[in-house]
């Protein structure tokens, strides 16, 4: 039987480390051996390793000063916020939002640029992104060379291993090599993930799924994504792809197959009015599921009929993930919830018609209109998650190997 690779543990085990002393810190060595399930040898030498690097704290449980006191106080770990810098950002089709955090994932500064970027030259892009980036440090206080990593997020299908953008609906390219391209402009290793990854990790670390390890995300954009963790872990596709949802076939006929972005994204539930008058401006600032909110509200038959037939399409296709998953909670966001309580009422009651009677009661939905800046927030979770696993010395984390992006 061919053992596993011991790099590849070292750097699970350390994840595994880091992450429970994040999640429960301060936490003593003995309880990261009980939460982990790792060896109290194998806890030792880790924290000791992450102590002598200056990635983790101690902290003493008690006075030791007070001679009254009996016994020696608990050594308790936790996370050293200024142990690393990291950067994490947005890029949406009409703005781009971007934070810097420490090594605990809080954020220390936060900017948003409300810019159209939708079909724009790559180039034009890599400069303003290159540009909000740099501005964003600048306001932290921190200089660029100061940034361990950078994390951007796209919409669209994502190869995280590699650093493609295979495609994206704000993008008039395919297969653009994003990480490449920003990792040369800041000089910064630069890592490109999907926009609906991003969120995932955010609110498995900050947000309404803090307290599972196992769940679902999907997220109502521009493009409809998904987001599945495991163990703790992404569940990533071949080379790190992320998945788009609405590339899901939903049924078919003799000319062709009918997918769930053609009946539930954005573009098929505003229609043949998105191009034209107040909802062509609407569309272009983000807006497009407000005004169509105002509209629905206001009784357009047309809206209406499309806000239940794509809650409707989404609540078959939820049912259809938690049937092969089976998560114990999945976490339902993005702008089409905008759409009002029509909208939530068509997918909530098309998800228990199409839900296995046998395991119906498996998952919890749940709705959350998430902030900007949770999933820029987000995309600096993906960042801190390499560094987690990465290897430290002295002068920081070691650079990952270049078979590792192959």
């Amino acid at each position: 039987m061919k053992t596993a690779d011991p790099e590849l543990m070292r750097a699970i085990n350390r994840f595994t480390v880091l992450d429970t002393i994040r999640r429960f810190g301060p936490i003593s060595r003995v309880e990261i051996s009980e939460r982990s399930q790792l060896s109290t040898t194998t806890v030792s030498a880790i924290t000791g390793s992450l102590l002598d690097d200056g990635l983790i704290l101690t902290r003493h449980e008690g006075d030791i000063r007070n001679v009254a006191s009996r016994g020696r106080p608990r050594v308790m770990l936790e996370l050293n916020p200024d142990a690393a810098r990291v950067v994490g950002a947005k890029i949406a089709a009409n703005q781009m939002i971007f934070v810097v955090t420490d090594f605990c994932g809080e954020v220390i500064s936060h900017l948003a640029l409300p810019v159209r970027i939708t079909r724009q030259p790559i180039s034009v892009i890599a400069d303003l992104i290159e540009d909000g980036i740099r501005r964003c440090v600048v306001d932290a206080g921190l200089a660029l060379e100061q940034v361990d990593t950078v994390c951007v997020g796209f919409p669209g299908v994502v190869e995280h291993r590699t650093g493609l953008v295979r495609s994206s609906p704000i993008l008039s390219e395919a297969d653009v090599d994003f990480s490449t391209e920003m990792t040369k402009r800041l000089n910064v290793p630069t890592i490109v993930e999907s926009d609906s990854h991003a969120i995932t990790l955010a609110h498995h670390w900050f947000g309404k799924g803090r307290d599972l390890d196992d769940l679902v995300l999907v997220s109502l954009e521009q493009t409809l994504g998904l987001g599945v963790l495991h163990g703790g872990q992404l569940f990533r596709g071949a080379g790190g792809l992320s998945h788009n949802l609405g590339d899901l076939v939903m049924g078919s006929g003799l000319a062709e197959s009918v997918r769930l972005a053609s009946v539930a994204g954005e573009a098929a539930i505003l229609g043949e009015q998105a191009p034209y008058g107040r909802f062509a401006d609407a569309v272009r600032l983000g807006r497009g599921m407000t005004l169509a909110q105002a509209l629905i509200a206001a009784e357009d038959n047309t809206l209406i009929l499309a806000a239940t037939r794509a809650g409707e399409a989404i609540g078959i296709a939820v049912a259809n993930i938690v049937t092969l998953f089976g998560p114990p909670r999945v976490i339902i966001v993005g702008s089409s919830l905008s759409l009002g309580p029509l909208f939530i009422k068509a997918l909530s009651d098309s998800y228990r018609s199409a839900i296995p009677s046998s395991i119906k009661e498996i998952a919890e939905l749940v709705f959350d209109g998430s902030e900007e800046q949770m999933w820029a927030q987000g995309a600096a979770v993906v960042a801190l998650c390499e560094l987690y696993e990465s290897p430290w010395g002295t002068t920081g984390p070691a650079p990952a190997p270049q078979s590792a992006k192959a």
